[in-house]
C-alpha cells in the first residue's frame, strides 16, 4: 500500500491544508512567527508520517516518527489556541480546526499501538 492511502494520511493532508488557507487571512504582523509556524507544523505531520510509513522494516524507527508526527500534531494544536488569542481565527474556526488535529491524533496512536497492522513486524 502506499502512503498516501492512509486514512491518517489523508486527513493529515486535509487538516493542513485547512489550517494554511486559515493562515492566509493572519495579519502580516504575523508572517514571520505564528503564520510560518502553523503553516510548518501540520505539513510536517504528513512528511513524518510517509517516512515512517517506509520504515516499517524497523520498528524502533517506525515508532519514533510516528512519536515525532503525534508531536507535530500536539504543535499544531497549540499554535491554533495562540491563533484563536490573537483573534487571527474565530472560536467556531479553532473548534472545527482542534477537532480535526484530534482525529489525527487518534489515527496516528491506531498506528503506533497496532503497528501489525501496517506491516511492522514487531517480533
Amino acid at each position: 500500500m502506499d502512503f498516501k492511502k492512509l486514512i491518517a494520511y489523508q486527513k493529515a493532508f486535509d487538516f493542513a491544508m485547512s489550517v494554511f488557507k486559515i493562515s492566509k487571512s493572519f495579519p502580516n504582523e504575523g508572517t514571520y512567527s505564528l503564520t510560518d509556524q502553523i503553516r510548518r507544523s501540520p505539513r510536517s505531520l504528513n512528511t513524518n508520517l510517509a517516512e515512517a510509513y517506509r520504515k516499517r522494516v524497523y520498528p524502533k524507527q517506525y515508532n519514533g516518527k510516528l512519536t515525532d508526527v503525534d508531536a507535530e500534531n500536539s504543535e499544531t494544536n497549540t499554535s491554533l489556541d495562540f491563533a484563536l488569542a490573537c483573534n487571527y481565527i474565530s472560536k467556531e474556526q479553532h473548534i472545527d480546526l482542534s477537532n480535526r488535529g484530534i482525529v489525527v491524533g487518534k489515527l496516528i496512536n491506531f498506528m503506533i499501538n497496532n503497528p501489525v497492522k501496517f506491516g511492522v513486524n514487531t517480533d
